[in-house]
């Protein structure tokens, strides 16, 4: 591994005019290829987790984006306008920034939602070679049903939402969109990319099944790797460093250098 890595900020404009600002991680030469990161739900680009994430891969030779969602950290934007369909554009919009550095995203690596959204991201990007999910839903139901939990009801079919001890308003239509999204196990059998699944027994918020459910949908070549002891953040270091090694090696067969 490389002991020595860089951080840059960066900004990028998605399909509605928003500025979205994000950091690359890059490694002292020639990245062996670019990922772009794809964080959790109502997660901005500085949790714990991704900046470990980008440090870890960057030592280990690969670039990688993380970029805050709009309204979210340091973006433009309105965070109550989310959807899923949304997360998926910024995406793409952030590989199109990613291909015009020369560093096109070879492998997608969602967490949470975010690694439901890169299932349904990779066919979309020509670039994007193999794809790796972190505690990532089958479906949004769970989710739907966590958030309606913990709702307030405001006036003109507006809803409250406490997040990270921060307060966010959405529309009572969201809450039934995300109950209504297809499921992912179908993004996962039409991937048609190699596939590796992590996923933690212990996770208190996407319940391993979501995990195994992917995992089962999805064709060949496909992997599948219990985080033993992590948490749905990977909150201690350990665990990130073990997950960044595990997808080091399995990412680099699948992937041509940048």
């Amino acid at each position: 591994m490389n002991s020595k890595t860089y951080r840059e900020s960066i900004v990028f404009t998605n399909s509605q005019g928003e500025r979205l600002v994000g950091v690359l991680h890059r490694p002292a030469e020639t990245p062996k290829a670019s990922i772009l990161y794809a964080t959790c739900f109502s997660c901005d680009k500085d949790i714990p987790v991704a900046v470990r994430l980008g440090n870890a891969l960057a030592k280990a030779g690969f670039a990688m984006l993380r970029f805050d969602l709009p309204g979210l950290g340091e973006s433009e934007g309105d965070f109550a306008n989310f959807s899923f369909n949304s997360l998926v554009d910024d995406l793409v919009q952030a590989a199109v920034w990613m291909e015009g550095v020369n560093l096109a995203p070879r492998a997608l690596i969602g967490h949470s939602i975010g690694g439901a959204a890169v299932l349904a991201t990779a066919p979309l990007l020509a670039s994007v070679e193999a794809v790796v999910t972190l505690a990532a839903p089958s479906n949004l139901e769970h989710l739907a049903q966590l958030l309606h939990n913990n709702a307030t009801r405001k006036d003109d079919g507006v809803v409250a939402l406490s997040i990270g001890g921060r307060e966010y308003h959405f529309t009572t239509r969201f809450l039934e969109e995300l109950k209504q999204h297809p499921s992912f196990t179908e993004s996962a059998r039409v991937l048609g990319k190699p596939l590796l699944v992590m996923h933690a027994p212990g996770d208190n918020i996407v319940p391993i099944e979501h995990g195994i459910s992917l995992f089962e949908a999805a064709g060949n070549p496909r992997s599948f790797i219990c985080l033993d002891g992590a948490d749905h953040l990977l909150r201690r270091q350990a665990d990130v460093n073990y997950t960044a090694s595990l997808i080091a090696d399995w990412v680099a067969p699948y992937v041509r250098t940048s």
